[in-house]
């Protein structure tokens, strides 16, 4: 790394989990470029983190669209020259409904979120920690538990999070040549707008067909699991780490 400069970009940074590990790594020293759909939610992690002495840098941008991503890497250059760690987190899911009532439509827009964004984003990463002295970087994807087991009538985001472990394995061997390490973090109920509805009513569907509430964990301990990823020396790597409610139902799902 340049000195005591240190940038990182976080994806889907407005909320939940992206908020918690952005404001984790501003703790540990990183100037985090915060990017979101929603400049007020930027904004508020923004002044938030500014508020404990971090520095961030607000990019409100579709990351469905890949003129955006460009637009995002080419400022992190313009502005600070390099890139230390890109935690792929953005994300969403669709709604659940048998597979066959899922329309297209609603498929490629979280093929477009999950997979491709993450993608492009690794793609524009790859291009700026390979030219930089000294050279690397860390990619850190925001896998899930559904990486690992979906939940009933989840098809597109259960393939999605499938392929991001692609992704990680061959960011990883690709990145290995020009020092760049790749991880993976499989985050399992998180409390974060996004888990809202499994404390909700009757909670979940479970794959027997009964509902139930699932127990969440603070976000914040994801945030510290991404700063711990992200603050380690280049020539260590976390390639895959689990970080789950201790209570869910995901070790004998099903």
């Amino acid at each position: 790394m340049a000195g005591s400069l240190k940038v990182a970009i976080v994806t889907g940074a407005g909320t939940g989990v992206g908020r918690a590990a952005a404001l984790n790594l501003m703790k540990t020293g990183f100037t985090v470029v915060l990017v979101g759909r929603r400049k007020e939610k930027l904004d508020d992690v923004a002044k938030e983190g500014a508020a404990a002495g971090g520095k961030s840098l607000a990019f409100p941008a579709d990351l469905k669209d890949p003129a955006a991503i460009k637009a995002l890497f080419a400022k992190v250059k313009q502005e600070f020259g390099r890139l230390d760690v890109l935690f792929n987190n953005a994300g969403m899911g669709a709604p659940a409904v048998p597979l066959e009532d899922l329309p297209a439509e609603k498929w490629r827009e979280v093929v477009d979120v999950n997979l491709t964004a993450p993608f492009l984003c690794a793609q524009e990463a790859f291009r700026i920690m390979k030219d930089q002295k000294p050279q690397g970087g860390r990619i850190i994807n925001n896998g899930s538990i559904s990486a690992h087991t979906p939940r009933p009538l989840s098809v597109a985001y259960t393939s999605t999070k499938h392929a991001i472990t692609g992704l990680t394995k061959s960011l990883s061997l690709d990145g290995r040549v020009y020092n760049i390490a790749a991880g993976q973090i499989d985050i399992g109920n998180a409390a974060t707008p996004m888990t809202e509805r499994m404390v909700q009513g009757e909670g979940v569907l479970q794959p027997d067909g009964h509902k139930m509430i699932e127990p969440r964990m603070d976000a914040d301990h994801v945030g510290q699991a991404v700063a711990y990823m992200a603050g380690l020396p280049l020539e260590s790597n976390v390639l895959f780490m689990t970080v789950m409610a201790t209570k869910m139902p995901f070790v004998g799902r099903g």
